[in-house]
């Protein structure tokens, strides 16, 4: 007797919820301040290797889509199109993802490519307030 295996491929489409609801400088710092959120921001150019990558893969991962859109306010800046503001920031190299408190004041940065596995700590590093009472190494080793 032959058993058939039926395999179903299910698609699912990727909705917005499924995505990093990404704000502008101006209105994302001042949803910060008026809801209480510390602020991710994400300085990219569109000539940026690494800048595509994590936009292909970093921020494309659902813990990261998750933990942004329920505990951050996140920013989007292309340095080439918004020059003011990627210079009150003095973004070099790129990408650059800075952290900004509830009242808007920064926290710190991290420059470079940042995975989903190196940036889901960092996010938690900052959004748990961690920074106030030990370095980002013991942060990670009590993890």
């Amino acid at each position: 007797m032959t058993t058939a295996l039926l395999i179903w491929v299910v698609a699912v489409p990727v909705t917005a919820a499924d995505q990093i609801k990404w704000y502008s400088h101006e209105e994302g710092t001042a949803l910060g301040v008026s809801e209480s959120k510390k602020v991710f921001i994400n300085f990219y150019a569109d000539w940026c290797k690494f800048c595509k990558t994590m936009d292909r893969l970093t921020f494309q991962d659902a813990g990261i889509v998750s933990y942004l859109n329920t505990y951050f306010i996140s920013i989007k800046v292309d340095v080439e199109r918004e020059k003011p503001i990627a210079g009150k920031y003095n973004i070099n190299p790129l990408p650059d993802c800075w952290f900004l408190s509830e009242k808007g004041d920064v926290i710190g940065n991290r420059p470079g490519y940042l995975s989903a596995e190196d940036l889901m700590p960092i996010l938690q590093f900052v959004k748990t307030e961690s920074f106030l009472t030990m370095s980002y190494q013991e942060f990670k080793e009590s993890l």
